[in-house]
């Protein structure tokens, strides 16, 4: 527009259009300020009296709930612990050492949430629900609060159906359910947090989402665990979330139950989700130094009293929800560290006591390499084979008991004395059967290896093959599991399984042609005792 146009339309304008314009205006600002109220809204503000070690102790919050949020400055945030009538225990949730007495304090109105959704899966995050990843921000539609009640029983459903860990020694012999919570327990270093990754390894393809949490853990474990589940494709259905050993015990100890509402969001959706704790001996020693810095009584190993109901109130979030509520379920593998193998102490006996079950792992089996670490006559599923496929029960009914027995005269024998010929049949039975059940770290074996597998152990066909053959033995037989003809692949997969004698001949027949190999070079090159004696 030129500036010749510009002023004629200027010039234009008539004063009374000017005047009218002027008075719309004038109207509407009576009119908003008589429809105006002002609103009075209270806010408490209180202020910090003393702070260190994660803990601040505050004042003019009287009317505060328990576990209510608190707003520091700079964004901090922190929960109301002990609530007493003069001041309120605060637990920090960030960098403390950033706050000093006599700072400002108010209330926020509600309790700690963490966003959840499908918007997390494949994302490392904080118990703030902050990411780690630099993969961008999280954007998600609801939030959950982190403390949560537990399903009631009226709208669970029974543990019935498996959830395949890929691990022969556990899907034979100490089934998992989906719903159950299942404590994997042992010294440091025995391959606990190696188990719980293989099993989130074994879930791909099979419609299970994951929730790792890692508490108290290193950086460069941590690391090690993502780089891992990157490396297998498990991170597309894996929600990682950290709270590091360097971290104020305050994440910590809100670690578990931030993940325990993410899994939580998963199962209500009608979905079947994986949770792993690693671990709860960390996140009772958080609790422990929170406890003390709040002045809390010590009990029992230094712990206050309530730290069974601190673990039981987590686990009892895991479940199997029956179909009028989705049918969804929440399976939780807990792990805890023992101290030179008391399985006794306050925490192992305590989250015992509150699991479906127990995976202990043996030092001495680790150091003698029986990976995975397991001991059999340790460990427990008290939900059991109701969750393990029949076929299962057909071929491992008693390898538990044939085991037991194996350990019993192997230990009896080492003190040097005779055995007879059976008892010498069983413990080179039983050598075989441990050496099938040892599996190579992120090796998941699928249900039909297993079953076939575990049939030839039970009928007998490794016995004739030497200990040095039997890693290329057992290799060349699971490879064969792939010649499986696809009915018998749906028996095994449905509740019919193979009690069918036709299918288990079929089976039968292909392990002993798989081994014939083995066989016939292990008869060839190993003297025989019996015809040297003789000629002797």
């Amino acid at each position: 527009m030129t500036s010749a146009k510009r002023d004629s339309m200027q010039n234009s304008a008539t004063p009374d259009d000017l005047a009218n314009v002027l008075e719309h205006t004038f109207a509407s600002l009576g009119q908003l300020s008589k429809d105006f109220r002002m609103a009075l809204r209270s806010r408490e503000v209180g202020n910090i009296i003393h702070n260190a070690n994660g803990v601040a102790t505050v004042s003019g919050l009287p009317k505060v709930g328990y576990e209510e949020l608190i707003r520091f400055r700079d964004g901090l945030l922190g929960i109301a612990f002990n609530i007493d009538e003069d001041e309120v225990g605060v637990v920090l949730l960030g960098d403390y050492w950033k706050l000093k007495a006599g700072d400002e304090v108010q209330r926020s109105g509600r309790v700690m949430d963490v966003p959840v959704g499908d918007a997390l899966l494949g994302r490392v995050i904080n118990p703030l629900g902050e990411p780690l990843d630099n993969a961008g921000p999280i954007n998600t539609e609801s939030r959950l609060a982190i403390e949560r009640p537990a399903t009631p029983i009226m709208d669970r459903a029974p543990v019935t159906t498996p959830l395949q860990t890929g691990i022969k020694v556990i899907d034979a012999l100490i089934p998992v359910g989906r719903g159950q919570r299942e404590l994997i327990l042992g010294d440091r270093q025995t391959g606990k947090t190696a188990l719980a990754i293989d099993t989130i390894v074994n879930q791909r393809g099979k419609n299970v989402l994951c929730v790792y949490c890692a508490i108290g853990q290193r950086g460069a474990s941590v690391a090690k665990v993502i780089a891992t589940l990157r490396q297998h494709d498990a991170m597309k259905y894996t929600v990682v979330v950290v709270a590091e050993g360097s971290s104020p015990p305050g994440l910590s100890y809100i670690a578990p139950y931030a993940a325990t509402s993410i899994a939580e969001a998963f199962m209500e959706a009608g979905r079947d989700v994986l949770i792993v704790y690693d671990d709860l001996t960390q996140h009772a020693r958080a609790y422990r130094e929170l406890s003390l810095l709040l002045k809390r009584p010590p009990g029992r190993e230094a712990f206050p009293g309530d730290i069974f109901y601190l673990h039981s109130r987590l686990l009892e979030r895991a479940t199997h929800l029956n179909d009028e509520h989705g049918g969804g379920s929440l399976t939780a593998l807990p792990i805890i560290e023992t101290e030179a193998q008391d399985i006794s102490a306050y925490i192992p006996t305590n989250l015992i006591s509150i699991t479906d079950g127990q995976i202990y792992l043996s030092p001495s089996f680790f150091e003698l390499g029986t990976l995975p670490a397991v001991d059999v006559g340790r460990s427990v599923s008290r939900v059991g084979g109701k969750a393990q496929r029949k076929a299962y029960r057909a071929v491992a009914s008693n390898l538990k008991l044939t085991y037991a027995q194996f350990e019993e005269l192997e230990n009896f024998s080492r003190f040097g004395a005779r055995v007879d010929t059976a008892s010498q049949k069983i413990i080179d039975h039983g050598q075989r059967v441990r050496m099938s059940l040892k599996q190579a770290e992120c090796s998941p074996v699928s249900v039909e290896e297993q079953i076939l597998l575990l049939l030839a152990v039970k009928e007998g066909l490794f016995d004739a093959i030497s200990l040095d053959l039997m890693p290329k033995a057992e290799t060349y037989l699971l490879n064969t599991a792939k010649d499986i003809p696809q009915e018998i692949r749906d028996n095994i997969e449905s509740v019919k399984g193979i009690s069918d004698d036709d299918d288990n001949q079929t089976l039968l027949n292909l392990a002993k042609a798989a081994l014939e190999r083995f066989i016939s070079a292990e008869t060839k090159t190993s003297p025989k005792p019996e015809n040297n004696e003789e000629t002797g």
